[in-house]
């Protein structure tokens, strides 16, 4: 989960150079004095050189290290649509770095790479992490993902745009969103049902769907479910109720969230699932924004989506006490509400939460917080989630166009290939 996932906005433009500074090697010491050097692969938030993630992590940096004699720190920042990649080229050449902030965790633990995180963490600040969080870092019960940031999601519709259709309450089912759509669309909204199932993000949308009928990717022991009736059903929903009778103001298949939340900015879209980023800007923009839980086929649904972008530490150079010091440091609620403030993400420690909770300019943000311990997550523990999100992101937006379970029972055809695959290696 990066910050297109977590935010929507493409994390492009950053300077080359911010994108592709060079790591001095990945070795056990700076040879100055014995001093430790720890190299870290940090994830770039920002969407230029102005808000990009650096100058907090170079800012971070000295500071640990002017509480910490001995040990340096050495952090590259890399743009979100290369991170992944560049530390993945890095741990096939032997040269991993000691600690990484990027989408995805587990095909590094399932090999053994990664330290635990009771091995960098007193029991005191493992029992800090927020339970649904620290649980979607776990494989096979023992948690080697250590969420960095998280995200909840939630129903938005333009109140300005509900007055002029004479709609008098926000909807609380499908059928109320139907029906609500339906008078948007007779008082000329463009887009009355923002419906991203576009390539870039539509495992989110998806989810949420899923969620509203009882539905999801996995069961509660972690198969895959993808094409189970409760998911079907959602998206024949969709494409009867919504796609069919032109409610969602194009095709959803070809239709990204940035396009969509561009389109709610605006004033062109009357309702949208969204997250805290976008509650601001549209706040900021003047948005007549009101946010409620997600409906449901029979009501709000009590389990949103959650996202979680992830911290790992890798083995490779040994400096596990030097790594779990710099972690603490990082971790700490001080540090960690800095970077949130900075980007408009939510915590992911109970101490963090409580901050927040108490904050008056967080005000904004409760009912987003307060979402986070039942919300659901990818099941990004498991290896073969990678190449099924990837097959997901192509092909799922065509379910609101043919039968959907033809779509969804061949997305669960290549899922379960996948996970047979990768639990052969």
């Amino acid at each position: 989960m990066h910050r297109r996932r977590l935010l929507g906005t493409a994390a492009a433009g950053i300077a080359a150079a911010l994108a592709l500074t060079t790591l001095s090697g990945c070795g056990g010491s700076s040879g100055l004095g014995g001093d430790v050097t720890l190299h870290m692969v940090a994830a770039d938030y920002g969407t230029d050189a102005a808000t990009s993630s650096k100058k907090y992590w170079d800012d971070l940096g000295r500071a640990f290290e002017a509480k910490n004699p001995g040990i340096k720190i050495d952090i590259q920042v890399i743009d979100w649509d290369h991170v992944d990649t560049k530390v993945a080229e890095m741990v096939a050449a032997g040269k991993a770095p000691d600690i990484a902030q990027i989408g995805s965790y587990a095909a590094y633990a399932s090999k053994g790479q990664l330290y635990a995180a009771d091995e960098l963490f007193p029991i005191s600040a493992q029992a800090d992490f927020i339970p649904s969080l620290a649980a979607a870092g776990e494989q096979n019960r023992t948690q080697y993902g250590i969420p960095f940031v998280s995200s909840s999601r939630m129903f938005f519709y333009n109140q300005t745009l509900f007055d002029d259709a004479d709609i008098k309450k926000a909807p609380t089912t499908w059928d109320d969103i139907e029906a609500d759509a339906k008078k948007l669309k007779a008082h000329g909204v463009k887009m009355p049902f923002g419906l991203p199932l576009g390539p870039e993000e539509p495992q989110a949308e998806s989810l949420m769907w899923m969620l509203g009928n009882q539905g999801s990717y996995t069961d509660t022991v972690g198969s895959y479910t993808i094409d189970s009736q409760p998911n079907v059903e959602a998206f024949q929903w969709l494409k009867d109720k919504l796609v069919a009778p032109g409610l969602t103001g194009g095709d959803p298949a070809k239709t990204n969230r940035r396009t969509v939340f561009d389109a709610f900015l605006s004033g062109k879209a009357g309702m949208v699932n969204g997250h805290p980023t976008l509650l601001k800007q549209a706040l900021a923009k003047g948005i007549k924004v009101k946010a409620v839980q997600i409906p449901g086929k029979g009501g709000r649904i009590t389990e949103t989506l959650g996202v979680a972008d992830w911290m790992m530490a890798f083995k490779q150079n040994g400096h596990r006490g030097e790594i779990g010091k710099f972690l603490q440091f990082a971790y700490s609620a001080e540090n960690s509400i800095k970077f949130l403030d900075e980007y408009g993400l939510l915590p992911v420690t109970n101490s963090a939460m409580q901050a927040m909770r108490k904050d008056p300019k967080d005000k904004d943000l409760i009912e987003f917080i307060d979402l986070l311990p039942s919300a659901q997550f990818y099941p990004v523990d498991k290896t073969s989630w990678g190449p099924v999100n990837d097959q997901l992101k192509k092909v799922i937006g065509s379910a609101v166009h043919g039968d959907p379970k033809t779509v969804l029972s061949d997305l669960q055809r290549f899922a379960e290939t996948q996970d047979a695959a990768q639990k052969s290696k």
